[in-house]
């Protein structure tokens, strides 16, 4: 590989820095503890890890900051680059699913780092998450994929619409003879690449000439796969109804399953954020729900959730960092809430309230580091939890 400056540094000790230290063996990594040896001066690319926020003192006082993105732009293949606040990481895995055939290769944000993709390979389907753009100004997708945006990730953005114009950002660099899938909400965005604007699955359906009924995913995976095949339509004029069905969605995404006596419980602690949790809700509206709530929700207005849900059958457990923010909305929408502040204490209120005709779902609206080791940790926890009632 080649690039252009290969004096470089890199912000960061993760696996998005270490995948670039070893393409790059001369260069050198910085945390936050190496901060009174940083050259101030230096005129050295610098590469940021995407977790290091725009406020962070290294960054502030770099001078040629830039993306991996950035830096591999002139090697990068025809891409596919996936984004939005909620089905990124499984709307990447179903394009892989339905072009891995074609020698794709996915990874970005989940998987493979950038860095330490095939080069040889004719097509990157590359998750990418708003960190990464908010330092991306030169690379740009061939066709860009934006799931709906709602608030996410406010603390290290500022605000949301820093977010918001980071997810909008490769609009702006991308070109005339490129594909964008957006929601219709940003028709107006100026671009040059040709824009494809949907307000849910059924428009995407018409315009790509897809038969919804053959397609077994129910929301929120549904926009997901029609997305997915809306790639595969553009690429290579083909539709695989049989082979997106064939698809397996992940652990701890809206994940069914029953306890000993018989009844339905749901771990969805992929719902980091509160459009996660809305849409997770939406097959079970009609259901007498129980819901545990509450995490980290990093800044983000939690009114919108409470204002969705106030009007179904629900019992919420609030937990995590947020428990008596939780508490105070229920209280102001007059929703039945409990008090648990842990996982466990949540399962076993639940366990008391549930029915045969209940639903008992774990959907947070909330990251899990304030308590877990991630969201699947607690996933795992709160499945083991259920799994051991009597």
């Amino acid at each position: 590989m080649t690039i252009k400056n290969d004096k470089i540094r890199i912000l960061g000790k993760g696996i998005t820095a270490l995948a670039l230290k070893d393409k790059f063996p001369n260069a050198t990594l910085y945390d936050d503890k190496d901060f009174e040896n940083y050259d101030l001066q230096s005129e050295e690319l610098t590469v940021v890890s995407p977790g290091i926020p725009p406020y962070n003192n290294m960054v502030l006082n770099s001078k040629n900051v830039v993306s991996d993105y950035d830096l591999f732009e002139d090697i990068i293949p025809f891409s596919i680059w996936i984004s939005g606040t909620n089905g990124k990481t499984t709307t990447t895995q179903m394009c892989q699913h339905l072009l891995k055939e074609y020698n794709s290769v996915c990874g970005g944000n989940i998987g493979i780092p950038l860095s330490s993709m095939d080069e040889k390979a004719p097509i990157w389907i590359l998750e990418t998450s708003s960190f990464t753009l908010h330092y991306t100004n030169k690379s740009k997708p061939n066709i860009y994929l934006l799931l709906p945006i709602s608030e996410d990730h406010i603390t290290w953005h500022g605000s949301f619409k820093e977010y918001q114009d980071a997810k909008l950002k490769p609009l702006t660099l991308m070109n005339e003879n490129e594909i964008a899938i957006i929601p219709e909400e940003f028709k107006d965005i100026k671009t040059n690449a040709q824009v494809i604007t949907y307000k849910n699955s059924d428009d995407l359906c018409e315009y790509f000439k897809i038969d919804k009924s053959k397609i077994k995913f129910k929301e929120p995976f549904l926009l997901d796969a029609i997305l997915a095949m809306c790639v595969q339509k553009i690429v290579f004029d083909e539709i695989n109804y049989d082979l997106i069905n064939e698809f397996i969605i992940d652990k701890h995404k809206v994940e069914e399953f029953k306890d000993k006596k018989n009844r339905l419980w749901i771990d969805d602690s992929k719902a980091t954020n509160v459009d996660a949790t809305i849409n997770a809700l939406v097959p079970y509206i009609n259901n007498d729900i129980h819901i545990i709530l509450g995490g980290d929700d990093k800044g983000a207005n939690l009114k919108p959730l409470f204002e969705n849900i106030k009007d179904l059958d629900i019992y919420v457990y609030a937990i995590g960092s947020n428990t008596n923010k939780i508490v105070d909305y229920c209280n102001e929408y007059k929703i039945k809430v409990e008090s648990c502040t842990y996982l466990n204490i949540a399962v076993e209120k639940m366990d008391k309230n549930l029915t045969i005709n209940s639903i008992g779902i774990l959907s947070p609206a909330a990251a899990s580091l304030d308590q877990f080791k991630s969201y699947a940790h607690r996933g795992d926890e709160f499945k083991n939890l259920v799994n051991s009632l009597s």
